[in-house]
């Protein structure tokens, strides 16, 4: 019966094998994102490392809840730098009000935190810009690298 959360790897051979994908799948992922995509891929690989599972059941699991998270960390953003555009205030009220909603609506209890980090990811973009628009665009950018190292850790 596989285990319920992140599982570590087994000594010997699942422990290698574990490695050996961690290492092709960052080096995928940095090359990709440094050369195709022309960004810094800290925040795909940091996803990939925290969505991986030596078991494939477990990675899939933790893909689904981060990649639903990250889209609710990301809509409460945007609905907050479109109310309010690009003000410190804003931040630590959406922070909470994302985290009200991973309560009450979402409900998936693993990585719910990503949804209040995501939040956070958007709207400092936002703030770090003094721009809306910017803010949109930066915060989608790093939501994306997210995304795309999330489906790494699942391949």
């Amino acid at each position: 019966m596989p285990a319920a959360g992140p599982s570590f790897p087994d000594r010997g051979a699942d422990a290698w094998r574990f490695a050996l994908n961690v290492f092709i799948g960052s080096a995928l992922v940095w090359y990709t994102l440094r050369y195709f995509a022309d960004a810094n891929p800290i925040w795909a690989i940091a996803s990939m490392l925290s969505a991986v599972d030596p078991h494939v059941d477990v990675a899939a699991r933790m893909f689904r809840n981060r990649i639903i998270n990250v889209l609710v960390g990301c809509a409460v953003g945007l609905v907050f730098l479109g109310i309010g555009g690009a003000n410190a205030w804003e931040l630590p009220v959406a922070l909470a009000v994302t985290v009200l909603v991973s309560a009450y609506l979402v409900r998936i209890p693993t990585m719910w935190r990503q949804a209040p980090i995501t939040a956070a990811i958007v709207i400092a973009s936002g703030l770090m810009e003094s721009s809306k628009v910017a803010g949109v665009e930066h915060g989608l950018h790093k939501v994306g690298e997210v995304i795309f190292g999330c489906l790494w850790a699942c391949s």
